[in-house]
């Protein structure tokens, strides 16, 4: 499993990002049966750098927390069976791994939202990882039924790392 993770902010947190990422990626990997090694790209970017990748990839042009772009086109959530039909489109030639997406998360949107539900930032944090990461499972929330099981799916994750609300 690998994580590229890049800040191009000077807010800092208070835990190993990489590490946090590494672990919610195979919490959630293991919760999907991926029977691959995964890679995801992270880019750590200010309020007006998301909505700048807002505007340009969803022509929505507001500051948003987190995006989530998946390299799989998922038939059916969770499941992987389709990529071994394309292997160059979906491997990384020199790692073998499967390449689920990237990931796009506002700094600032993460301390804010933290002071706003109370919880620490290392849950804020935490909590739109794995939601982005079920998104590059093939997971989505346009209706009520969809939203319930990405919830649970994120809430048990978090549960199972030991990342509470506090």
């Amino acid at each position: 499993m690998t994580s590229y993770v890049e800040n191009e902010t000077d807010v800092t947190f208070p835990f190993d990002i990489q590490k946090l990422v590494e672990q919610i990626m195979d919490a959630v990997t293991q919760r999907e049966n991926c029977p691959y090694e995964t890679t995801v790209n992270l880019l750590i970017t200010d309020n007006e750098g998301i909505r700048s990748y807002n505007r340009e990839y969803r022509d929505i042009d507001k500051e948003t927390d987190v995006l989530s772009f998946p390299n799989i086109s998922f038939e059916k959530e969770g499941d992987f069976t389709p990529v071994e039909e394309d292997e160059a489109d979906y491997f990384d030639p020199d790692s073998g791994e499967l390449l689920l997406g990237d990931i796009i998360i506002s700094a600032e949107r993460v301390k804010e939202q933290a002071g706003e539900y109370g919880h620490s930032v290392l849950r804020e944090f935490a909590f739109l990882t794995a939601h982005s990461m079920f998104h590059l499972c093939g997971y989505d929330h346009m209706t009520p039924e969809e939203a319930a099981v990405m919830e649970k799916k994120q809430e048990e994750v978090l549960l199972q790392l030991g990342i509470t609300r506090e």
